[in-house]
């Protein structure tokens, strides 16, 4: 069962995703976390404390994607190009927690604290990448592969007619062979 902390974080996720930063309001996230104001206020006194909250778990969420990816049976960019593409959200909450980051980037109060944790998760993919790849070029490049794909997914876009993950990882592997 989830903690009281993970229900409104949950929740402020939610609203985010659904509404934007601008519209979420601590009485709102109360209302969708099912819980008391001072239950609420108990774990984030304010709406900053709460978005740092958030943050914090963005960074969790992604320090333990990244191990994943490293121990990946198929390998780091496999996992990170399945992970990254339609229907292919990472286990583990990291794909929820970074789109609704992500509502938060244009914040006046928050934005330079979002950018820092954005670019924290991109480093840690890239060097679960790199350790795969040993090639700095190649693990950026099947970063960007996975972030195009991860855009897709976010926009609702489908892959090209005819082409699967498993036909560009085929690709990609000719190009960036895991290292032994």
């Amino acid at each position: 069962m989830p903690t009281v902390r993970d229900r409104v974080l949950d929740a402020y996720e939610t609203l985010l995703i659904d509404h934007g930063g601008a519209s979420v309001t601590l009485d709102a996230v109360v209302a969708a976390a099912g819980v008391s104001k001072g239950g609420l206020l108990y774990h984030f006194a304010s709406k900053e404390a709460l978005a740092t909250g958030l943050l914090d778990r963005l960074r969790e969420r992604s320090a333990a994607d990244a191990e994943a990816i490293r121990n990946a049976p198929d390998g780091a960019v496999a996992y990170y190009v399945r992970t990254s593409a339609p229907g292919g959200a990472s286990p583990g909450g990291l794909t929820r927690t970074y789109l609704a980051v992500l509502r938060l980037a244009d914040s006046t109060t928050t934005g330079q604290a979002v950018r820092d944790a954005l670019a924290k998760v991109d480093a840690d993919g890239y060097a679960a990448l790199l350790d795969e790849l040993g090639d700095p070029v190649l693990a950026w490049l099947a970063q960007l592969v996975g972030d195009g794909l991860y855009l897709r997914t976010l926009t609702g876009t489908p892959m090209p007619p005819d082409m699967t993950v498993d036909d560009l990882l085929d690709r990609m592997r000719q190009y960036a062979p895991r290292r032994q």
